[in-house]
């Protein structure tokens, strides 16, 4: 029952998430989006603490490997000039390495100083304590760079 609960929340944000699209422009009446904005969750239970631990470990290094990606791909582009598909035959086989040092060097930006939420993503945990006075079971939720 628990997994199920878990289902109908997550579908209730992703709800929420296109409501907002569609009420933006009353709200942002000078900026419209051009597009529904994106939303990347998911829902995982899995059966130790050090397996979720591994799998956000996972996940911050996909999101930094994503967003200096997209990084560079839109500093290609917004900056450099480059069409999206020469943009992305420019950074076809680079490195992080590489991929730093083309943001440096040619668009002047240091991206050690992007901001971690950025760099790393951000994560919501909630898990369920026993208080230690009461004896009861509550939840928690913290949330981690």
């Amino acid at each position: 029952m628990e997994g199920v609960a878990v289902s109908y929340i997550y579908s209730f944000a992703l709800c929420l998430h296109h409501i907002m699209f569609l009420i933006g422009p009353k709200y942002f009446p000078d900026n419209p989006l051009k597009y529904p904005p994106s939303f990347d969750g998911r829902v995982v239970l899995y059966p130790t603490f050090r397996d979720v631990r591994n799998y956000f470990n996972w996940r911050q290094a996909d999101c930094h490997i994503n967003n200096l990606y997209n990084t560079c791909f839109w500093a290609l582009v917004n900056k450099g000039n480059l069409l999206p598909a020469e943009a992305e035959k420019r950074l076809c086989g680079t490195m992080s390495a590489d991929k730093n040092e083309l943001l440096f060097s040619e668009f002047g930006l240091n991206y050690n100083n992007t901001p971690e939420v950025f760099r790393k993503g951000s994560t919501l945990i909630m898990s369920d304590v026993i208080d230690d006075k009461s004896r009861k079971r509550k939840s928690i939720k913290t949330a981690e760079l």
